[in-house]
């Protein structure tokens, strides 16, 4: 069924090549002529505060009527590949850094340079995340705008560190200290042989592997040749990962935590720290206990590089090439992305695109773990990368296929079944057959 879908998604839209070649002029209509903008969003908790946004901005454009349909994040891109096989896109819509650059390709997003170009974009909206959407479309051109950015960060437990007599991660933390720290953090405490809080917790997830390869400078791909060819610094990330479990002994492997959800081994204190996707800070303030002190850092940077890369993508919202108002489509979308939200709107750990939010006082509340917020806007204004390709999800190990893909063969390294040399020729075989598929 997914083959079937994705081939009716690229044969319908041949069609629509006329428009990556040339799109609409951004002509607006008269101040007094009806505008009905169809906005595709995923999040159904958002229904009221969409609501809200939309009434903003129609008093301020009374010729303009906003019409809103949220869909469940599972079944969204199904139902708006039916729409745009059917050629009814909405006007404007949620789009992933993840599947950008398939859009792209097939022309089923308007180009969104002359906009930027032509106004105050550049100035209100960080840089560095117009940058991150442009590089995922694989184009020079921008086919996105961002509202919110995920990075990851490292996680701790500030109360574990005290007690271990260990000064906090800093950004002078090299991998040697994390490594040490980690081997002091793992304890049995009530001396039973079986550890109770463990050093660290990663196993085979995307934002637990990369965000340390490219803390090392290192690359997965060869992007010169899309195919899976990790450098000498991906190695070095991998061996030092892998040997935390293996021979450290301070992370434990993936399937003595599968009972647990990822998200809970650190906020309940089984591990001490942790990396992951900075949306957790929301999950850490739900679960854990509001006694325990913990707070965030930035990846170590590793050995082999003085100029590392925050792993992180953005969330934006893209607009169909053949909408009927495109410069009308662009002012709402400018408005849903930027100054129509506020920051209650956001998940916290998320990080508004739109500068004023994330450099208001309020984006560092401090009545809430954890006090290291500052962070956040530092890597908001740095250089990052992902590792999103066509098919990521599939050569990655993603959701419904986490436990295959490169996640498994991690996990299959630090379960004891394989080597990590006989992961790296495993998947320089599986992720290369998929990538081929996609890159030819």
């Amino acid at each position: 069924m997914k083959k079937l879908l994705s081939t009716l998604f690229v044969l319908f839209f041949i069609s629509l090549t006329m428009f990556a070649n040339g799109q609409k002029e951004n002509s607006p209509v008269a101040a007094d002529e009806p505008v009905v903008l169809e906005w595709w969003t995923w999040d159904p908790d958002m229904k009221e505060k969409n609501q809200e946004i939309i009434a903003k901005y129609e008093a301020m454009h009374p010729n303009v009527t906003i019409n809103n349909t949220i869909v469940s994040t599972k079944e969204y891109w199904t139902k708006i590949r039916i729409l745009a096989n059917q050629n009814k896109l909405p006007d404007v819509f949620t789009m992933s850094s993840s599947t950008l650059e398939e859009w792209t390709e097939n022309n089923l997003v308007l180009q969104l340079d002359k906009f930027i170009d032509s106004d105050d974009t550049r100035d209100k909206f960080y840089p560095s995340l117009l940058d991150a959407v442009k590089d995922v479309s694989a184009t020079d051109h921008y086919y996105a705008l961002p509202f919110a950015l995920v990075t990851t960060n490292l996680f701790y437990n500030k109360d574990a560190f005290d007690k271990a007599g260990l000064a906090y991660p800093n950004d002078d933390w090299t991998w040697d200290d994390f490594r040490n720290a980690a081997k002091k953090l793992t304890i049995d405490k009530d001396n039973d042989g079986k550890i109770d809080q463990y050093g660290f917790w990663f196993y085979g997830r995307y934002t637990h592997i990369e965000s340390w390869i490219y803390a090392n400078g290192g690359n997965l791909l060869n992007r010169a040749t899309m195919r899976f060819e990790p450098d000498a610094a991906a190695l070095e990330a991998l061996k030092m990962l892998t040997n935390l479990v293996l021979v450290d002994k301070s992370a434990p492997s993936q399937k003595d935590m599968s009972s647990v959800r990822q998200q809970d081994v650190f906020p309940q204190q089984m591990a001490a720290m942790w990396v992951d996707g900075s949306w957790n800070i929301d999950n850490n303030r739900n679960v854990a206990d509001p006694s325990l002190n913990w707070g965030i850092a930035k990846i170590p940077t590793g050995p082999s590089t003085n100029n590392p890369i925050t792993y992180a993508w953005a969330d934006a919202y893209s607009i169909a090439p053949n909408t009927k108002y495109p410069q009308e489509a662009w002012n709402f979308t400018k408005y849903v992305a930027g100054e129509g939200l506020s920051l209650d709107m956001y998940m916290a750990g998320k990080i508004p695109s739109y500068k004023a939010l994330t450099e208001s006082d309020a984006f560092d509340d401090p009545n809430q773990k954890p006090s290291e917020m500052y962070i956040l806007k530092e890597q908001a204004a740095s250089p990052m990368k992902t590792s999103f390709t066509k098919g990521w999800s599939e050569w990655r190990g993603y959701g419904a296929a986490e436990a295959l893909g490169f996640n498994g063969l991690i996990d299959g390294v630090i379960n004891g079944e394989m080597t990590l040399d006989q992961a790296l020729v495993k998947g320089e075989k599986s992720i290369n057959t998929v990538l081929s598929r996609y890159y030819k």
